[in-house]
């Protein structure tokens, strides 16, 4: 009789997320440069919000939604290597902007501050397994 040992049979690996941009389909980042924040308090955390102070009937029913993702810097973004502090980031294959970076810091439509900062805008860029 033969006996299975699952020990000896290779890893199964799980289906990488990728993120491709929506024009031209090149992929812009993966599943392992995302990174992650905690959400923050939504659009009480906003400048003009805390101006204009907060009213009783006026809280928001469900959290807000990430519009956007917060990646470490990567070798296509060519105005993090060339030196600046923040600009636009553009596709390298089309050119479409994707987003942008400041390394001092952006804040996030969840409220949330994320330093340094390279966010791509979900939609202009596509998520899918590979």
């Amino acid at each position: 009789m033969e006996s299975t040992n699952d020990s000896n049979s290779e890893p199964v690996s799980k289906p990488q997320l990728i993120y491709r941009c929506k024009r031209c389909r090149r992929i812009v980042a993966s599943e392992e440069s995302i990174v992650p924040h905690e959400r923050g308090q939504g659009g009480q955390c906003f400048k003009w919000r805390k101006r204009s102070g907060h009213n009783v009937g006026d809280e928001e029913k469900e959290p807000t939604q990430c519009c956007s993702i917060f990646v470490e810097p990567l070798n296509w973004m060519h105005p993090v290597q060339d030196g600046y502090v923040e600009e636009k980031l553009q596709c390298i294959g089309c050119k479409a902007r994707l987003g942008s970076f400041n390394w001092a810091s952006i804040q996030c439509n969840c409220g949330a501050w994320v330093n340094p900062a390279f966010q791509l805008l979900k939609n202009k860029i596509d998520d899918c397994y590979m």
